[in-house]
């Protein structure tokens, strides 16, 4: 089953829509979707290296418009859809706490958890129920997203051959180890943040 997938996803990146798809995994995870952009950007980047950095700047832009709308979620929609999304990753209840950190640590948050397997969902929502700058939030954004999809495109282009192979030798347990960095992202989440 991972085989096929692999491969469906390497045949997508020879797609013209492969650059949608991809902007959309984006837009949709720093708003509501579990799934990171990763899981296209590795494979269409090891599969096109040529091409890293541009679909690197596809889930830069779509992640951060995604953080808008991750942002109005929690601005204009915290009593609906925001608390919801919250209360499923066991957020809701650390809002005030929140607040306070937010107004002297506001900036280093949004910098350091969009780089880490943290879902940045949280992040972009939180922001927008604590009414966070959000110009600032979009220039931290487009700070924190860019260098997270950035330095995997440096990486994937300029090993991608090498990486390549190692991915299709060892897919199981590289896809073993990327589920266990977003499940410890999601328990990080709920238990640290």
């Amino acid at each position: 089953m991972l085989r096929r997938l692999y491969d469906w996803t390497l045949r997508l990146s020879e797609s013209p829509r492969a650059p949608w798809a991809l902007a959309g995994v984006s837009f949709a995870e720093s708003s509501f979707f579990p799934i990171p952009p990763d899981v296209l950007l590795a494979p269409m980047a090891l599969a096109r290296p040529e091409r890293a950095f541009f679909y690197a700047g596809i889930c830069t832009i779509a992640s951060v418009a995604g953080g808008v709308a991750g942002w109005m979620i929690g601005h204009l929609l915290f009593d609906t859809l925001g608390l919801w999304l919250l209360n499923l990753y066991g957020y809701a209840d650390r809002i005030p706490a929140l607040k306070e950190f937010y107004a002297k640590w506001g900036a280093w948050f949004i910098l350091i958890k969009g780089l880490t397997p943290i879902p940045y969902k949280l992040v972009t929502i939180v922001s927008g129920a604590l009414d966070y700058n959000l110009v600032l939030f979009i220039v931290l954004s487009l700070i924190t997203r860019g260098a997270r999809f950035f330095i995997l495109a440096g990486i994937f282009n300029k090993w991608g051959g090498p990486l390549k192979a190692i991915l299709e030798k060892h897919l199981g347990l590289i896809v073993a180890i990327s589920v266990a960095i977003i499940v410890l992202g999601f328990w990080l989440a709920v238990k640290v943040i």
